[in-house]
């Protein structure tokens, strides 16, 4: 699974259906909903996850407290949720919250993305969020377990490779568990969309608008379902299969990386042979891989070997900004393997490997809890080598043979909290945006969240594979989405074109 990102009891269900005709803050204690947000300017290091060279001037932080458990809200055991604030440039009559995905993606520096949306920016705030478990808020930890995940090659299948796999997976499963104690069954989508309210609250509003990349789109869609009349004008970006399981959606991950590969990395640096000298054709550039990869299993650079090539590979597929660094690495790695690793060539390899896809224990731990603490696992031991196999087998090598290494959820012990029907009926019209080969949110779910999900729009982008597209350079689609969050104009169904490969 690459990221993108307590039981149920019928009481429970029957308050979140009743939720959405209360008041607004009705549900929410008084000694939560009375808090003052103390804004601030924020300091550099209140910002987990800012990118190298960002701009934070005028992005304020604060803090406030938020129950450790909304089903037992009164017994004021308390967590602190970290948040962000860049204030709209005219007047302020709505908030924008927003999320980078994950789940478990820090989320307060993310206002700094939308600095040059003009529009939007007249008259909304635009809300940062480190949701519970991760960033400067409450955190859960994993105890550095996870990395056992990313150790062995799942192309390897050798039996007593294989058991190891699912080993280090149940090593992690119980590592996160112990880790965490009563608090990680409540790092889920539950308790987090039940935050958000709370901030909304505190932030005076009757309702809320929100752009939600990957893992952001699961949370939005969920809030939307249970706050119907608190929910206002909702973007759902690189979306998520939200209208069902997380296995099921990470099921289809690997299509989507191996599509994203093969149709559109492998040729465009094919086209630039003259540079790169990788190969003439998609499967010239393959096969050199394919060698470079065998030759990296035999002989790692500097400890590192095929599954941190393959790591840095599918974080930088995310988008094609990023191919002419992923290019430059296969080079370097290439000549390190054939001319006896220079100095150069390590240094390269070991920081693009580290870089892409390096994530913090709290973001690992956020993520293994929220997707094994909801909806339930199928699977076996058995089945799932039987699936990594079939994977493997139909060509999806580049993540195909992962799902092996990421069945930490075959192991939780804990019930997980059943996962609430998501229809969209009664939920105000939401804007699904989604490129035809993003690799980590492949469209085939997002096309079935948007047929299963009422009043529902889609905004596709043509010969496009980029996660993550509004405010990311595409005029086309900024135009649309802002008549959305701004004007509340609805769009119909449509697609417009995605932006052009770089040139090296």
């Amino acid at each position: 699974m690459k990221r993108l990102m307590a039981v149920g009891m019928l009481p429970v269900i029957v308050a979140g259906l009743l939720a959405g005709a209360t008041p607004a803050s009705a549900s929410i204690p008084a000694h939560y909903a009375d808090q003052k947000l103390a804004w601030h300017p924020c300091a550099e290091e209140e910002l987990i996850s800012l990118p190298p060279g960002t701009d934070i001037g005028g992005l304020e932080c604060a803090t406030y407290r938020t129950p450790r458990d909304w089903d037992r809200p009164h017994e004021r055991q308390d967590l602190t949720i970290a948040i962000s604030r860049l204030k709209s440039t005219g007047p302020s009559t709505a908030s924008l919250l927003t999320n980078p995905g994950g789940p478990g993606g820090a989320g307060r520096w993310q206002p700094t993305m939308f600095r040059g949306q003009a529009k939007l920016r007249e008259h909304q705030d635009i809300i940062g969020i480190d949701v519970r478990g991760t960033g400067k808020s409450t955190n859960v930890t994993c105890r550095g377990a996870v990395g056992a995940i990313r150790q062995l090659d799942p192309r390897d299948r050798d039996p007593r490779n294989l058991d190891q796999i699912l080993a280090n997976a149940e090593y992690v499963a119980k590592s996160c568990q112990n880790a965490n104690g009563e608090l990680g069954p409540l790092i889920t989508t539950y308790q987090t969309i039940r935050d958000f309210d709370l901030l909304r609250t505190l932030l005076g509003r009757e309702k809320i608008n929100w752009v939600g990349y990957s893992g952001g789109t699961w949370l939005g869609a969920h809030y939307a379902q249970r706050f119907p009349q608190r929910t206002g004008r909702f973007v759902l970006d690189s979306s998520t299969e939200f209208t069902t399981d997380w296995q099921k959606t990470f099921d289809r991950q690997p299509v989507g990386f191996e599509r994203r590969w093969r149709q559109d990395f492998l040729p465009w640096m094919a086209r630039y042979d003259a540079k790169y000298h990788f190969g003439t054709s998609g499967e010239e550039v393959r096969q050199t891989y394919e060698r470079v990869r065998y030759a990296l299993s035999r002989n790692p650079i500097d400890g590192k070997g095929q599954m941190e090539l393959d790591t840095a590979i599918i974080y930088l597929l995310y988008k094609k900004a990023l191919f002419p660094a992923l290019a430059d690495l296969l080079v370097k790695i290439r000549a390190a393997v054939e001319n006896g690793a220079p100095e150069q060539a390590v240094a390269d390899a070991r920081a693009a490997a580290k870089d892409a896809g390096d994530f913090s224990d709290a973001q690992d731990a956020t993520f293994w809890n929220t997707v094994c603490g909801e909806g339930r696992f199928i699977g076996t031991r058995e089945s799932l080598i039987r699936e990594s196999q079939r994977n493997l087998d139909r060509g999806l090598l580049l993540a195909g043979g992962g799902t092996l290494n990421a069945s930490v959820c075959l192991f939780w012990d804990k019930e997980p909290r059943p996962l609430p029907k998501l229809d969209g009926k009664g939920v105000p019209p939401m804007l699904i945006v989604h490129s035809e080969h993003d690799p980590a949110t492949a469209i085939e779910g997002a096309r079935r969240a948007h047929a299963k999900f009422a009043n529902s729009r889609m905004l596709t982008v043509t010969g496009e594979g980029d996660h993550g597209l509004y405010a990311d350079g595409n005029p086309a689609v900024d135009e649309i989405v802002n008549a959305y969050l701004v004007d509340g104009i609805v769009p119909a169904d449509q697609s417009v074109p995605g932006m052009p490969l770089p040139v090296p």
